[in-house]
């Protein structure tokens, strides 16, 4: 016997949308699926594009929940922030899923477009700057390939002149009665962030006894959550980029794999991870 196909109306579904707000209304999914422009002919510029397109999209919602997490940090509701910082790493987790896709683009696949790419690179994507800026890794240098956009160089040099993800965390610490040392808290918040004996001693402190500082040892978790799925986000930019270009140099004019080898040895909260040593 055939079954009559289901109609989602005979249960209240809506499916007239003239001049009402529709799925593709309030998304404005027009708008972005127009925004896939191919350059040449290739196939696999598709896959570069889109790949590239939502991690941008990742970085924004990551970048509105720095921002959400900064705030209710600096306003002593450290226990709000937890579920950002929670959701952030989430994001980076789900950025680690998209180089699998990318991954699936040999080099012979990538040789079709990498012509059509110009200069552009990675490196220059200021979403991602701000997420360093964010959480304390501030290279001045790196302002430099926005000089052509005066407004994106606004946005980056506001980002210098606000506390850091770290920062904040630190002022927490203080004002919830640890001696974190007054030239940390005073500090030129425009400088790269350099390892502190007296950071490290405090969060000794609050790791030797998690019960009598628990929000501030929750805090530090996150906060190591973050860079663990980071860490392994830029690992697996190296990687990717080893398996489709080799040595070759980047677009952008980097050393390609050994610059961005060069960024594994970063650390955001070394004083975080320079402890469990120490312990």
């Amino acid at each position: 016997m055939t079954k009559t196909p289901y109609d989602p109306a005979r249960e209240g579904a809506q499916m007239s949308f003239d001049g009402r707000l529709s799925y593709g209304d309030y998304l404005q999914i027009d708008r972005l699926l127009d925004s896939q422009r191919l350059l040449t002919g290739a196939h696999d510029e598709m896959l570069f594009i889109i790949q590239h397109q939502t991690s941008e999209l990742w970085m924004r919602l990551a970048l509105h929940e720095l921002d959400a997490a900064r705030t209710a940090i600096a306003a002593d509701r450290a226990r709000e922030a937890f579920k950002m910082l929670a959701r952030i790493a989430r994001i980076f987790e789900q950025l680690n899923s998209a180089w699998d896709v990318l991954r699936t683009m040999t080099p012979s696949d990538y040789t079709t477009f990498r012509e059509g790419l110009g200069q552009s690179s990675g490196f220059q994507s200021h979403q991602y700057r701000l997420i360093e800026f964010a959480v304390g890794n501030r290279n001045l240098a790196m302002i430099r390939p926005h000089a052509h956009r005066p407004e994106l160089v606004a946005l980056l040099e506001a980002e210098l002149a606000r506390p850091s993800l770290y920062d904040e965390a630190l002022r927490f610490l203080a004002r919830s009665g640890l001696p974190v040392p007054q030239d940390v808290l005073n500090r030129d918040l425009r400088s790269h962030w350099t390892p502190h004996d007296g950071v490290q001693a405090v969060w000794e402190a609050v790791y030797r006894d998690p019960k009598a500082y628990w929000e501030a040892y929750e805090l530090a978790e996150k906060l190591v959550d973050f860079e663990d799925y980071f860490r392994r986000w830029r690992f697996n930019h190296v990687t990717t980029v080893e398996r489709v270009i080799g040595f070759k140099r980047g677009t952008g004019g980097t050393a390609g794999v050994q610059y961005l080898r060069r960024m594994l040895e970063v650390e955001l909260f070394p004083e975080l991870w320079h402890l469990r040593t120490t312990l």
